[in-house]
C-alpha cells in the first residue's frame, strides 16, 4: 500500500521559513521520482517541484525558484521541501506526489500523478 504522510506545515509570519516532510512507504522510494504539489482554492493543483531518483537533478516553478529548496533521504523514504521567504500567497495545501510511471522529467504537470499525500497546511500571515 503506497502511502505519503506529510507534516511541518503551520502558520508562520512573511518572510518566514518552514520545512516540509513526507514520509513514505509502499513502494521503492530510491528508483522514484518525487514532486511537491500545492492546492490553493483559487489556483487549484500549483506544481512546485520535482527530484529525480537519486537526487541530482531538480527543478522548480518560477513561483518559488530561489525560495525553496527539494532534497530527498533515499535511505529512509523521505521527501523535504525547504521554504524560506515566504509569502501570503504561498498559503495553500502542500502535498508531495509520486508521478506517474510513465510521465517525463520534470513531472510539471500536476494531476500526472499516481499518489499524493493528505497535505499539511502552510498559512503564511501576519
Amino acid at each position: 500500500q503506497v502511502q505519503l504522510v506529510e507534516s511541518g506545515g503551520g502558520v508562520v509570519q512573511p518572510g518566514g521559513s518552514l520545512t516540509l516532510s513526507c514520509i513514505t512507504s509502499g513502494f521503492t522510494f530510491s528508483t522514484t521520482p518525487m514532486t511537491w504539489l500545492r492546492h490553493h482554492p483559487r489556483r487549484g493543483i500549483e506544481w512546485l517541484s520535482s527530484i529525480n531518483s537519486a537526487g541530482d537533478d531538480v527543478a522548480y516553478a518560477d513561483s518559488v525558484k530561489g525560495r525553496f529548496t527539494i532534497a530527498r533521504d533515499n535511505a529512509n523514504s523521505a521527501l523535504f521541501l525547504q521554504m524560506n521567504d515566504l509569502r501570503p500567497d504561498d498559503t495553500a495545501v502542500y502535498r508531495c506526489a509520486k508521478p506517474k510511471t510513465r510521465s517525463t522529467w520534470p513531472h510539471t504537470n500536476g494531476y500526472a500523478c499516481s499518489y499524493w499525500g493528505r497535505g499539511t497546511q502552510v498559512t503564511v500571515s501576519s
